[in-house]
């Protein structure tokens, strides 16, 4: 009987560890290329140019921005609709590339944050929250990766 106690805390955590994992990776642009993953590869790294790119591994394909600051929305919050202490929101964005066969996908995520848009005078008011990505940004680098891989020959399926 004391076994079945420890494992109640587990039971719990398991899910809401496997949730956390998939939200994580939700959001994502993905794309696929009857193309060579080099022509991809090097198109990807093109279009991400005008980012500041944080880091890049041809090997892994991946390529990671850094952190960019900017303006957020501004929403209210809470049951009484309350103002944010900031309006501060940064974002970066994580582009793999990979090579399945005889397609090369590419898969573009935004990890996007806002800067303590919570009330309350704990440790946790004072922090970066997840909020949604911007479908903006995501259509603008798709659209353009697409439209100059299709100028490569490469076609989208």
């Amino acid at each position: 009987m004391k076994n079945k106690k420890h494992l109640r805390p587990l039971a719990f955590a398991l899910p809401c560890i496997m949730l956390t994992a998939c939200a994580t990776l939700s959001g994502s642009r993905d794309s696929y290329f009857a193309c060579s993953y080099n022509t991809v590869w090097e198109t990807t790294l093109d279009t991400m140019e005008g980012y500041s790119i944080a880091s890049q591994n041809k090997d892994k394909g991946t390529i990671e921005t850094a952190w960019l600051e900017m303006e957020g929305k501004k929403g209210p919050y809470g049951l009484f609709r309350r103002e944010g202490f900031g309006n501060i929101e940064r974002a970066r964005l994580t582009v793999a590339v990979k090579k399945a066969n005889d397609v090369t996908s590419v898969s573009v995520l935004e990890t996007r944050q806002r800067w303590h848009a919570r009330g309350g005078a704990t440790p946790q008011a004072a922090r970066w929250w997840s909020i949604e990505p911007s479908e903006e940004v995501l259509d603008e680098i798709t659209t353009k990766l697409n439209d100059r891989l299709k100028e490569k020959g490469c076609a989208g399926t």
